[in-house]
Formats: C-alpha cells, structure tokens, sequence
C-alpha cells in the first residue's frame, strides 16, 4: 500500500463522516439566504439530530414493532447506500435496493401510526419512486459501463443534459422542489414530513439522519457519475486520490445549488409528475444511446 493509497482512504473516511452532517446545512443556509433571511448554521442539522437522539420517543399505544425498528432500518439501508458511493465496495446497482429498503422503513413507519397524513404522505411517496426509480436504474448502469463523454462541443453538450436530467430524477427521488414542497405548513400537500409527522426524539432523530444520509449519498454518486465518464478527469494522468479529491467540492456546489433551486422554484400539480418523468426517462434513454454512438 503506498502513501496515495493511504491519503486516499482517509479523505474517504472523513467525507464519510462530515459530509452527511453539513451538506444538509449547506441547503438550508443558501435557501434562506436566497431569499432574504439569516438562516439557520450550516451544522444545525446536527445539533438538531443530537438533541433528538437524546430525547426518548412518544409512540402511539396502538403501535406496533414497526415504529420502533424502521428508523434503525432507515439508517442502516442509508449507511449501506452512502460507503457504496463513497467506498465503492459493491456495484452501484445495489443502490435501488437499499433505496427500496430505505422507503420500505419510511413507508411502514408511516402506515404504522395510523393517521391519515402518514397514509397520504407513503401514496406519494411510492408514486414518486415508481415514477424515478427506472431513471436511477439507467443512470447506474451508465455509471457501470465504460463510456467516456468526449470533449468535443456535442459530446459536452450531450453530457451536461445527461447530468441535467439525472439531477432532475435525483430530484423526484430526493421528493424536492417541484416535486414536493418541504417549506409549506400545508401536510395535505407534503410527501416527506406527512410520513415522519408523528415522529419524536429519537425515532425523530434517526429518521433525520437517514434522510440526510439519502441526501448527500445521491449527490455525491451524481458526481462521481460526471468524474468517471468525462475525459476531463482520466485515472491514468491524475490517478485516483487526485480525482476523488473533486468529490468534496462537487458535493458542496450541489448543495448550493439545490438550495438556489428549493429558493426559486414551486410544487407542480401531481398530474404533471408521471408524464414529465417519463419524458425525462426516454430523454436519457436518447442521450445514453448518442453519447455510446458518439
């Protein structure tokens, strides 16, 4: 094992553990900023997950196991999802089936409680995954093929709508803006805080730790996804600490972007949603096809 090596996995090992607690914080900050507020710390995230996990849960007398063991589930198919993008012990197309693992948690913690809000959060919330999974799926078996984008004008120009739409499946998935408006007060209207509505202290806690997990592991699998098929970053001249280095930063730019976007954009109706993910499918199908002909 040489010092690159070395560096190499103690720069994963630090994104591992400091990414998940502040690329939410990143969001929140410029969402505030953009629009005219101080906003909270980039580390409130956090320190709300702390104070959570301190606090012992209020469940419903009617509940059963499932309100206790499905936020540990939720985690632990997050962390599963997060060391595959970071570490890369596994092939991506593990992915989708931790994610379902992790809406498997949510969902059954939601239908558990017994409100009408949790029920009306889990129908979204699987018509959403129904509507973004398939995308996910061909994204990652464009990051498992050996296709490299060229840099001529129509290679990068195919390429930067290929990340354009696979931000916007990241999007569904994620059930952000225009998808779902987490800064309404309206619950009739919500996807992720109507199934976590009942949640407190350390259920609470986890839940939000497993979503944050969920956050920064597609983000950074985005990116990774642009490094590894761009002849911008070949392994060969700048190897592979040199290449892992971008992940950070890229990380952080999406989280300054996807807060500028939550800032600036509004929920759609929900008729819209299957039929703009199924354009936004084929398109990628089409751009797949051009850049393997390219």
């Amino acid at each position: 094992m040489n010092l690159n090596s070395i560096y190499l996995i103690i720069y994963q090992i630090f994104i591992f553990i400091a990414l998940p607690l502040v690329a939410g914080g990143i969001v929140r900050k410029l969402r505030a900023r953009a629009q005219g507020r101080k906003g909270p710390k980039v580390l409130q995230v956090f320190y709300e997950i702390r104070k959570f996990l301190a606090k012992e849960p209020i469940d419903n007398p009617n509940s059963g196991i499932f309100s206790e063991i499905s936020p540990i589930v939720a985690v632990y198919a997050g962390l599963a999802i997060w060391s595959i993008v970071v570490f890369e012990w596994a092939p991506f197309i593990l992915i989708p089936f931790f994610l379902a693992m992790y809406r498997f948690a949510f969902v059954s913690f939601a239908m558990e409680t017994g409100t009408s809000f949790g029920g009306l959060g889990s129908g979204r919330e699987i018509l959403l995954s129904v509507m973004a999974e398939p995308t996910i799926i061909l994204m990652i078996l464009v990051a498992q093929s050996h296709i490299e984008i060229s840099m001529t004008p129509v290679g990068v120009f195919i390429g930067i709508l290929f990340l354009g739409l696979s931000f916007i499946a990241i999007l569904a998935e994620l059930a952000k803006p225009p998808f779902d408006d987490p800064r309404t007060h309206l619950e009739l209207t919500m996807v992720h805080e109507a199934m976590i509505l009942e949640a407190s202290g350390r259920t609470m806690g986890y839940l939000e730790l497993a979503s944050q997990i969920k956050l920064v592991s597609l983000l950074a699998f985005l990116i990774k996804l642009a490094l590894e098929h761009s002849q911008l970053f070949p392994v060969s001249e700048m190897g592979t600490f040199t290449r892992e280095c971008f992940v950070l930063p890229g990380v952080i730019l999406l989280s300054v972007i996807l807060g500028l976007w939550e800032a600036n954009s509004v929920r759609r109706r929900w008729t819209w949603i299957p039929e703009f993910m199924g354009l936004a499918f084929l398109a990628i199908l089409i751009l797949g096809t051009l850049v393997k002909l390219s």
